[in-house]
């Protein structure tokens, strides 16, 4: 497991397939602001309602010149019926290797009824548009977590 970048360290640079298959990195938002969040699985409850939430707040972000990804596991073809099913706006970011999750310290150990695995702690990471990390979330609840995120985006953008 590694560490969990700390506010104002640059963020862990990345060069990741998103849905389509397309190749996207950290370089490609350059200045612009990035909302980096990590979720477990595709169509489950809670990474359905925070993909939800960041889809009804889209055209927020969009204003505040932020880009908003999400990062799981699953792979590109999981992610297109995702989107397809739940009409999201968002970009999804495949992490089958899970280097991406590693890289950001959110690939840890968990238990759930009495099992131990391995899997994504769902944490969300905003980078500035120098690529620093201006604001991180570990281990959050889904629900209320988009506006959070949303409103210290606001806060740190309109300074």
């Amino acid at each position: 497991m590694s560490n969990i970048p700390q506010v104002r360290q640059p963020a862990p640079t990345f060069s990741t397939p998103d849905q389509n298959d397309n190749l996207l990195s950290l370089d490609d938002f350059s200045g612009q602001w990035v909302v980096l969040y990590f979720y477990p699985k595709d169509d489950t409850p809670g990474c359905t309602t925070e993909a939800q939430d960041f889809t009804a707040l889209h055209s927020e972000f969009s204003q505040l010149g932020a880009k908003v990804l999400g990062v799981s596991p699953d792979s590109g073809k999981s992610h297109c019926k995702f989107i397809n099913k739940h009409n999201l706006s968002i970009t999804l970011l495949s992490d089958p290797e899970h280097q991406l999750a590693d890289s950001y310290g959110v690939w840890q150990l968990k238990k759930f009824m009495g099992k131990e695995y391995m899997g994504i702690v769902r944490s969300t990471f905003l980078i500035s548009p120098d690529k620093i990390i201006a604001y991180a979330w570990p281990n959050v609840k889904a629900k209320g977590h988009a506006q959070a995120v949303l409103t210290k985006l606001s806060e740190l953008a309109n300074n």
